[in-house]
This record gives C-alpha cells, sequence and structure tokens, in this order.
C-alpha cells in the first residue's frame, strides 16, 4: 500500500506542476481588446446583450439592474441592445422585466414559445433571443449574472474590428451553501487539471473546449457559421456545445478569465447543486459510461484516498508519511485551482470531501440517465 501512496504522490506533483503552468495561459478579458476609454463611434446596434431567463423572479432584477450601470447614461444612444426572454416562466419574472423594460427602452422582453421536440429549454431561448438580436456581436448573460461597472466597455473595445470569433470565461462564483462551496468550484478545478488552456485557443480540435453558459461574447457571423444553439438543439451542456461548433466552423475562440467583468451565483442551496450538476455531469462526458467511470475512480484514488488512510494511519504508522503527502499535494493542487477562482484557500483543505460530492453527484447523473428517470431541471424533463 505505501508503494500505491507514493505513487499518487508522484501523480499529483506532476498535476500541481501542470495546475500551476495551465492556470497562468488564461488570458483577462480586459487585455483582448485595445482600451479606448469611450464607447466605440460604430452606427446602429453593435452588441446586443441576451439574457435567457426562466423562474427568475429572484434574480432577474439585479441582474438587470446590473446591466444598466454599464450603459450609457444617454439612454438614447442604441449601439447596445438588452433583451430578455421569458422563458414560459411559471413565477413573476416576465412582469418584472416588463416594468424595468417600461422605464429604459434599451431593455426589451420577449414571450418565449415551448420548446419543440427535441430542444432543451435553455437552447431554444438562446436561439430565439438570436432570431431578435440586431446587434454584430452577441453577449449571452445568464439571469444570475451580475456584471461589475465598466463591464460592457469593455466588451466593446474587445470586440472593436473583429468580424468573427467566441469568447467565453467562468464569472466569479459567489456561494452560500456547504455543498455550493464544496461543488461549484471543483469547475475550475477540473480546467485547471485537465484542459491544456493554450490549446484551447491554438488547437482546432474541438475536444479542448470549456465555455461558461453565463459570459458568451460571440459575432453574428460566427453564430451563424456554427449553426447557433439549432446545431445542438439537444445538447444539456449547450455553453460547451456552441464552443466545439465554432471550432469546427474554423473561426477563433477564445477562453478568458471574466472575474472583473462580471460575477455570479448558480445555486442558492444544496437541493439546487445537486440537480444543476446531476443534469451536466454524465452529458459533459459525452453521456460515456466508461469515461464517467474513470474520471470518478482516478479522483477517488488521487484525493479521497490518501486522506482515508491518513485517518487510518494511527492504525497502520508505515503509511503516515505518504498518506500525508499525498493529502498535502491534493490541497496544493485544489488552491492552486481555487486561487484562479477567487475562491477562499481555506477550501483547499476539504478537497476530500469535494471530491466525494462530485463522485455521488456523478454516479446519481450516470443512475438518471440509464434508469430512464431523467433530470427536472426548472420544471422541465429533460432525458
Amino acid at each position: 500500500m505505501e508503494i500505491v501512496l507514493w505513487s499518487v504522490a508522484a501523480l499529483l506533483a506532476l498535476q500541481l506542476g501542470f495546475a500551476a503552468w495551465n492556470v497562468r495561459q488564461l488570458p483577462l478579458f480586459g487585455q483582448l481588446g485595445q482600451p479606448s476609454g469611450k464607447w466605440l463611434p460604430e452606427e446602429g446596434v453593435r452588441l446586443s446583450v441576451l439574457i435567457p431567463a426562466r423562474n427568475e423572479q429572484g434574480n432577474i432584477i439585479e441582474c438587470l439592474q446590473s446591466i444598466q450601470r454599464c450603459l450609457p447614461a444617454n439612454q438614447s444612444d442604441n449601439r447596445i441592445e438588452v433583451i430578455i426572454l421569458d422563458d414560459r416562466s411559471e413565477d413573476e419574472t416576465a412582469r418584472l422585466v416588463e416594468q424595468f423594460a417600461e422605464k429604459d427602452q434599451r431593455f426589451r422582453l420577449i414571450r418565449g414559445l415551448e420548446p419543440p421536440a427535441g430542444w432543451v429549454g435553455k437552447a431554444y431561448a438562446c436561439h430565439q433571443l438570436s432570431m431578435q438580436a440586431r446587434g454584430a456581436w452577441y453577449l449571452y448573460v445568464d439571469a444570475d449574472a451580475r456584471l461589475r461597472q465598466g463591464a460592457l466597455e469593455t466588451v466593446q473595445q474587445t470586440i472593436a474590428g473583429k468580424p468573427a470569433g467566441f469568447i467565453s470565461g467562468f464569472p466569479e462564483q459567489h456561494t452560500g451553501s456547504w455543498l455550493e462551496k464544496l461543488v461549484v468550484p471543483m469547475m475550475g478545478f477540473t480546467i485547471a487539471c485537465h484542459l491544456p488552456i493554450r490549446l484551447v485557443s491554438a488547437s482546432s480540435d474541438p475536444r479542448f473546449a470549456a465555455a461558461h453558459g453565463g459570459w458568451i461574447a460571440i459575432s453574428r457571423a460566427t453564430y451563424a457559421a456554427a449553426g447557433g444553439h439549432e446545431a445542438n438543439a439537444g445538447q444539456l451542456v449547450d455553453d460547451v456545445a456552441l464552443m466545439r461548433a465554432v471550432k469546427r466552423a474554423g473561426h477563433p475562440v477564445v477562453l478568458a478569465d471574466v472575474r472583473q467583468q462580471v460575477s455570479m451565483r448558480m445555486y442558492h442551496n444544496a437541493s439546487e447543486v445537486w440537480s444543476g450538476y446531476k443534469k451536466n455531469i454524465y452529458a459533459g462526458v459525452g453521456r460515456s459510461g466508461l469515461l464517467l467511470l474513470v474520471v470518478l475512480a482516478s479522483y477517488a484514488l488521487l484525493y479521497m484516498v490518501p486522506f482515508m488512510l491518513l485517518l487510518a494511519s494511527p492504525l497502520y504508522p508505515a503509511l503516515f508519511p505518504s498518506a500525508l503527502t499525498g493529502y498535502l499535494l491534493g490541497i496544493a493542487v485544489k488552491a492552486v485551482a481555487d486561487r484562479y477562482q477567487g475562491q477562499p484557500w481555506l477550501l483547499a483543505l476539504f478537497i476530500p470531501f469535494s471530491i466525494g460530492a462530485v463522485v455521488a453527484i456523478g454516479a446519481a447523473s450516470w443512475l438518471s440517465a440509464k434508469s430512464g428517470t431523467g433530470y427536472v431541471w426548472k420544471g422541465r424533463m429533460y432525458e
């Protein structure tokens, strides 16, 4: 067992080196364009901010207010439009948006249609938004996103002179419940540890892809060339599917650090975390049970076994050095990933519990697909 633990420690040391190098390859969104210090002078609508919203009465107004603070003071300036699609909400989302839009003509509410057979709800909402948008570029933003001051000006500077492209990034994540703290930062952990960030832009291979639907800037031309959301209508992980379609179309893509532009709290309790990730994990590995098993088993071996044997070391003292080394290296890997996400470093101490939660949700994700029970998200059922 000592040999196994020292082998795990060696693998974690390699993982630590890769993660520390990899996160430094992520460009800042604000450094992708040339700063002008003023709004760019293009005529007509330059940017369409597009917000799909379903059952978001607790989020939507703060989202719209954050966007409003980023817009020019002159409401007659029409270079940016904001379109909110009410995706047949069962709460007060539409009424709240309607009242907000009455006071600012740059905001427009449209009523979504029920998704046709074969469509995932959010993908169809985004598709409908694209049909209404007039901008040369689209900025897809989730209703739980909060734009920081100057965010839209930075977007304008970044897209200036770019006829094509796709830019996404992971907003700064705010968490509340313990399951949020354990699981939500694992998105960034996975990217830091396994996705060569430089190859997202440098390689045309669609396997090197990562995106977050809460912040996607895509040109109208690129969206059309990739087939838009219609090309992947049934994909639960629609953001990554869209980036892959863009890469197949030969258009440039960038994964950037957008934490200076946008933050969000994706989930508000443990139940939402469980349901949200259960919906996405199995789909995220291409619905491959074998790949999911390999990933989860590898995670458990690398990050849970050393901790468990460390706890057992009073009974087996010979295991203490190797188990402690493995646990500390696992903490270091998680700390690197958390630092680049802006997460508290103390969360890294709980890496075995984060991995345990991911393993449990991943197993539930597979079981829900294979048993036919499917996934329920925002009142809709998906297989």
